[in-house]
């Protein structure tokens, strides 16, 4: 049991590698939320309403961002779009804009206005790898003909491939992977390709979210072998992999219901704590051993793994400390404008401390 093997563990703050902090209500209600999930770092996505495709929306954001929550390092990206010239790298460069972020035009929240044809965007690439940005991948096809939600993660892999191919120095991160067939394409590209895993993905399944509309989010949590193969790899030590929460707040009602469902998954006041839930559970129920969670592996993937890929580091060299202690997740944060309800809501979790 890890609860026994790491009880009191002292870790590096987790970088979060992929979050949704939104705008507005919602923004000022989950922001100050981040370090309370050990998390001192976040690479924060562009896909509001409208969507950050300029330099200056960016720097707006940030600005909010870090009025809300000092504490934590805000590293920006922009959504790629029509609108986007070669200028607007080169600009993003000089204001310190850490990368680029895909979405396929219809296959999650707020990406109606995303890719439609990737070779429009090859000059954009061209020059990302020679300034080095980030390119970041929601890597699903639209469901259409006989693509689902279950096989649209798959049906994008030669896509990376064919980028990967085309800009070998060009550095991609395949995002919140929810196959073994994503995990096999992000080891088959070579060491300029990562792909980041989230806490619900190590944790759910299929029927998880067919039954709960909490645990609803794109791209849908898959079958067991899925799961366990990511679980694998979170704790192989393999750099390729590491953290990114994609926490995704909805308010409670859109999750519920209405005309669509929303899709998204809310994390962030318990990232580093779910994965550790995770890792737990999957020790218990046999699909891991304690002793291939090792203190280096958990240092890797919450946090050393994705600060090298993204060449930073913590300036700060917090740490935080977890506890198996009677703390459990709350059923809802809520202001007087808003309310959103967290994974795994009334359950146990780890208790996190800095230190």
């Amino acid at each position: 049991m890890l609860s026994i093997k790491f009880e009191g563990i002292k870790l590096p703050a987790s970088a979060d590698f992929h979050v949704h902090l939104r705008d507005g209500a919602m923004m000022e209600l989950v922001v100050p939320t981040i370090r309370n999930g050990g998390v001192n770092t976040v690479y924060v996505m562009p896909n509001l309403v409208p969507p950050i495709t300029t330099v200056q929306h960016a720097l707006e954001y940030k600005k909010r961002l870090e009025g809300l929550e000092p504490e934590v390092k805000y590293l920006m990206s922009l959504y790629l779009h029509e609108s986007m010239t070669v200028e607007t790298i080169t600009e993003a460069k000089r204001h310190n804009i850490t990368g680029i972020k895909s979405y396929p035009a219809g296959t999650t929240t707020n990406s109606a206005e995303g890719v439609v044809n990737y070779e429009l965007f090859y000059p954009i690439f061209a020059e990302m790898e020679r300034q080095g940005l980030i390119l970041n991948l929601h890597g699903e096809c639209p469901s259409k003909g006989d693509i689902t939600v279950m096989s649209a993660e798959e049906r994008f892999l030669p896509t990376l491939f064919e980028i990967h191919k085309r800009f070998p120095k060009l550095r991609i991160i395949l995002e919140h992977l929810s196959t073994v067939a994503a995990i096999e394409a992000v080891k088959q590209c070579g060491p300029t390709v990562a792909g980041t895993i989230t806490a619900h993905h190590l944790s759910i399944v299929v029927d998880s979210w067919a039954g709960d509309p909490f645990c609803f989010c794109r791209p849908v949590a898959k079958t067991v072998a899925d799961r366990n193969a990511l679980l694998r790899a979170a704790v192989s030590g393999d750099p390729k992999f590491f953290f990114g929460s994609d926490s995704a707040p909805h308010p409670a009602a859109a999750k519920r219901g209405g005309d669509k469902i929303a899709a998204g998954i809310f994390t962030q006041p318990y990232a580093t704590q779910n994965v550790f839930d995770a890792l737990d559970q999957a020790c218990e129920d046999g699909i891991l051993k304690a002793e291939d969670v090792t203190q280096e592996a958990l240092e890797g993937f919450l946090s050393k793994f994705g600060r090298a890929f993204y060449g930073i580091e913590d300036a700060k060299n917090e740490t935080i400390m977890l506890r198996k202690a009677d703390e459990k997740i709350k059923d809802i944060l809520q202001s007087q404008e808003v309310d959103v309800v967290p994974f795994r809501r009334g359950q146990k979790t780890w208790s996190l401390s800095w230190i």
